[in-house]
């Protein structure tokens, strides 16, 4: 059995929250701060001045998420620099691809479903959280997350969720972004999906970044990298995507010099959902395993570059629901169920 997840559960005004989020999580934050510490290709004065960088663009264009991001910083005793690094740590080691391995689908049912199974390195799951949030304004957030970040995959109770893939292109490492995760939680603070598309397609970007967007009756992806957007609908009430570019959008997706299982991965899944209808059995399919939708750890990768499903997340975004299934979901764990109410 797992370890189970630690659910950090905040209100009040992005001060407050920050402050009450980074006092329960300060063990987590200091930890996974200092593990990032050791995977970017930096020094940390380096990391630190990077990190200021993405601290300014961050105030210019979502204060309250600054303002929540340095309250936890605070609370936690992590200098600011530091919490906006790890929020921008796909920018930090973007050109290694093969870290991020991730499927996430859209269906449009009698609900509308937004699943995806969360590929990364294993050592930062000790790290991960459920983060809800329920600030000033009647608005309330829940979202898988590392900790000391605002957002990975989730949901608000307005309905709109978000899932995420790591893309690459010859575009990335500009400066002067947004970090990637402030963007991610950028959607979910939306109210709307034109005002989630608004937030992400007006912030400036270094990484690119894939977005599968929800909300009851709609479903929407959106390729982003630095400077340029490209957008996919539904077909068959189906929408699926991995980790590279099918918009056709001008830039050089990077995927070209790596290879690797996303070439076939978003197309299978695809066609198994019109075949089976099953949204569990494709988040356990196993072909061309170990690196298969349902990913296992590849020992030929090199240690730094090992991945494996860590989470499997799937939102009823009706409900305003939230499962959240750990390790590769083949291992039958039932894990924790969240709703927004």
């Amino acid at each position: 059995m797992s370890t189970p997840l630690r659910v950090i559960d905040v209100s009040g005004t992005p001060k407050e929250m920050g402050l009450a989020y980074g006092e329960q999580a300060a063990d987590l934050i200091r930890a996974n701060v200092d593990a990032y510490l050791r995977r970017f290709p930096f020094e940390r004065a380096e990391v630190v001045r990077r990190g200021g960088l993405f601290q300014e663009t961050t105030r210019q264009h979502f204060p309250r998420l600054a303002v929540m991001l340095e309250a936890l910083g605070q609370a936690s005793g992590v200098q600011p620099e530091l919490i906006y690094a790890i929020n921008a740590r796909s920018e930090l080691i973007y050109g290694h691809p093969q870290d991020g391995e991730c499927t996430s689908m859209g269906l449009l049912q009698e609900h509308t479903i937004l699943a995806q199974n969360w590929d990364w390195h294993p050592d930062q799951r000790p790290y991960t959280l459920l983060l809800v949030t329920r600030d000033e304004r009647g608005h309330e957030v829940a979202a898988l997350t590392e900790a000391g970040m605002l957002a990975k995959a989730g949901l608000n109770n307005a309905g709109l969720g978000v899932c995420v893939n790591l893309l690459g292109s010859d575009r990335d490492g500009r400066p002067g972004g947004v970090p990637y995760h402030v963007i991610l939680r950028s959607v979910l603070e939306a109210d709307s999906m034109t005002w989630a598309t608004r937030h992400v397609m007006r912030a400036p970007r270094s990484a690119s970044i894939n977005l599968l967007i929800g909300q009851p009756g709609e479903l929407l992806d959106l390729e982003l990298a630095p400077g340029e957007a490209g957008w996919l609908h539904p077909q068959d009430g189906i929408l699926v995507h991995a980790n590279h570019f099918e918009s056709n959008i001008p830039v050089y997706d990077t995927i070209k010099d790596w290879g690797g299982s996303s070439l076939f991965r978003s197309a299978r899944a695809r066609r198994l959902l019109l075949e089976k209808n099953d949204l569990m059995a494709v988040l356990t399919d196993h072909f061309s395993a170990p690196l298969a939708i349902c990913r296992h750890l590849d020992e030929r990768d090199l240690p730094s570059d090992r991945s494996e499903t860590i989470w499997t997340v799937v939102m009823d975004l009706n409900l305003r629901s939230i499962r959240l299934i750990p390790g590769p979901p083949c291992g039958g764990e039932p894990g924790l169920e969240f709703s927004l109410r």
